[in-house]
């Protein structure tokens, strides 16, 4: 739930696939920012009550100067039967601790939707720049054209997600917009702080706490959009004319490390769809959901 990563990643992921089957403060004063612990986090998504997608996020910016993403998916219980789909999203990059700001070297998409397997490769520059991409399905093989009106500027969704996580660690705010290339259409990640929450304790939820609450949005610039929206876009719409972009809470689970995704939440026509965090790993500590 935003390709949530958390974040759009993990959104994207739980709310497109659910829509499918069913048609105490903030980080107030500045901390220095030296991750030194690789954290672990699994997901639960809710539709209608119903536990339809499961996910887990890894941050490992513990290496000097490296960091390392992924986000992993899946459909779950009557929903994988209906819709089965399944996706990995993984990033590797370098921290650059002067201009305080991760640059990718390569950003991977490997997905299965029913029998169809799609995995797409972009890689980057030295400077984190756009470099290429590579597409591997049944109709496409290796290197593809240059799309340099699209992919000029971008960087991938996972490391935009890791710039605000890493701001919230350090006192920052989850203010922010980078430009996406995703292999057909660009487009604008955009992060909005709303408020400082304290969440409550919950059945479904591993944290309680003092939370920052975020709205994600989804502007096109280029590319294959299609005139009316379509999945993502239709679902952010959706909670658009509910009076709620999808939104998601981040908070700091362990000193020095970036903040993580504890919860999210997307309003649609069908209804809202939730995820939880129900374990978590880091820092020398772990914790899980009891079993319902």
């Amino acid at each position: 739930m935003l390709a949530i990563i958390s974040s759009a990643s993990f959104l994207s992921v739980g709310a497109q696939a659910a829509t499918t089957a069913s048609k105490k403060e903030v980080i107030a004063k500045k901390e220095a920012y030296a991750p030194a612990q690789k954290q672990v986090m699994e997901y639960d998504v809710y539709a209608g009550g119903f536990h339809v997608v499961s996910a887990d996020l890894t941050i490992d910016a513990h290496k000097k100067s490296n960091y390392f993403l992924r986000l992993a998916a899946y459909t779950h219980g009557i929903l994988a039967k209906l819709a089965p789909w399944h996706g990995v999203f993984e990033t590797t990059g370098r921290y650059d601790s002067k201009k305080e700001s991760p640059h990718p070297d390569i950003h991977l998409s490997d997905t299965t939707w029913r029998d169809e397997t799609e995995r797409v490769e972009f890689v980057y520059n030295k400077d984190g720049s756009f470099k290429e991409h590579r597409i591997f399905n049944e109709k496409e093989k290796g290197k593809q054209p240059p799309k340099p009106e699209l992919s000029k500027g971008s960087t991938d969704v996972l490391t935009s997600t890791l710039k605000i996580m890493a701001s919230l660690a350090k006192g920052g705010a989850c203010e922010g917009s980078d430009k996406i290339f995703d292999g057909a259409r660009s487009y604008n990640l955009v992060f909005k702080q709303q408020a400082q929450d304290v969440l409550k304790p919950s059945g479904y939820n591993v944290y309680a706490g003092p939370a920052v609450r975020c709205t994600v949005e989804v502007k096109p610039i280029a590319g294959k959009w299609h005139e009316k929206p379509r999945g993502w876009m239709s679902i952010q719409e959706q909670g658009r004319e509910r009076g709620t972009m999808p939104t998601v809470w981040f908070a700091k689970m362990a000193q020095g490390e970036p903040a993580v995704p504890v919860k999210i939440q997307v309003k649609t026509e069908y209804g809202a769809l939730m995820m939880h965090l129900t374990s978590y790993k880091g820092a020398g500590k772990a914790i899980k959901i009891s079993q319902q």
